[in-house]
């Protein structure tokens, strides 16, 4: 039987020159609204290339869906993905063989 997904990745593209504007509705709207859900063990915000930004979020339950951001700052409509962790790492990946 399958596991039902307990990570989110979210995903948008912003207005050219508005990832800064993004950013900021992503800091100050979203993040603490999924830090606020008690379920929520963690969340990571990183800026990617064509002024992408990318929240990625580990719950201990079902991962919710998050709003959209105003329609003004964004290139083109949010992507969200729910997953289920496989595993966690740290150090370094050994090498295949």
């Amino acid at each position: 039987m399958t596991q039902p997904p307990d990570t989110l990745m979210w995903e948008a593209r912003a207005q050219p020159g508005r990832q800064a504007d993004l950013l900021a509705h992503t800091e100050q709207a979203l993040l603490p609204a999924v830090l606020a859900d008690p379920t929520c063990l963690d969340a990571v915000v990183y800026l990617g290339g064509q002024d992408r930004i990318v929240l990625i979020a580990h719950f201990t339950g079902a991962p919710p869906r998050l709003p959209d951001p105003p329609d003004d700052l964004l290139q083109r409509p949010v992507h969200q993905w729910p997953f289920r962790r496989h595993s966690t790492s740290r150090g370094q990946v050994a090498e295949p063989r």
